[in-house]
């Protein structure tokens, strides 16, 4: 049965962080290679888009102490464990989508995000990318990691999947209901160029598992 995609995190609040860590493949190697992929500058801007409970900043904030990190989540009780983990830290919490929340232009040196933006399709993450990409300053980019689907077909067959449940529940509103939706690397990278994202390179793969660069 789908789930309220808050309520499906943060009812899983007290696992979450064991979960992701031992259950996915190569979870501790990728958070880690993903921190490593974010600017060093002292100070700098650094926006987290589906920021969790903050894994990846378990490794960041040891590189790059007095960054500065706007963290984005459905999930209230994600971001008060969050504050928790990195209290003393500069850090802007913001509750709610990052699909609606309003982004400042021009004010990052760099974005990420990690295992959140697979929940998704390539027509919901069109407008979000543009409004990424105008966040970011010159120079800045995008770090993405997540996993993608093998093939179109498995593309397609689990949006295809997605509808029939929503059909079934009876499920018509717009609110955003946890399932997993990832595309092919190749589709997730048009969608990022198709925004205006001047390059795009696969940094590094961990079977289904991709870190992405997106540069401005």
């Amino acid at each position: 049965m789908l789930e309220n995609m808050a309520e499906f995190f943060d009812s899983r609040l007290e696992i979450y962080d064991d979960h992701m860590r031992t259950n996915i493949d190569a979870a501790e190697e990728f958070y880690r290679f993903t921190a490593g992929q974010l600017p060093k500058t002292p100070g700098c801007r650094v926006l987290d888009l589906g920021c969790g409970t903050g894994l990846e900043l378990e490794y960041y904030f040891p590189l790059n102490p007095t960054a500065k990190v706007t963290g984005i989540d459905l999930a209230p009780g994600m971001l008060g464990r969050l504050r928790e983990k990195f209290y003393g830290k500069d850090i802007d919490l913001v509750l709610g989508s990052y699909f609606d929340v309003p982004f400042a232009e021009g004010l990052y040196d760099a974005a990420v995000s990690v295992e959140s933006l697979h929940h998704f399709t390539a027509e919901e993450k069109s407008a979000l990318y543009e409004k990424l990409r105008r966040a970011l300053k010159d120079g800045g980019y995008f770090i993405l990691t997540d996993y993608f689907a093998l093939s179109g077909e498995e593309e397609a067959a689990r949006r295809s999947e997605l509808a029939r449940l929503k059909r079934e529940q009876g499920i018509a509103d717009g609110a955003l209901y946890h399932f997993d939706t990832p595309l092919t690397v190749a589709h997730e990278a048009e969608c990022l160029r198709a925004a205006g994202f001047a390059a795009v390179e696969v940094l590094k793969s961990w079977g289904a598992t991709h870190t992405i660069r997106a540069s401005r």
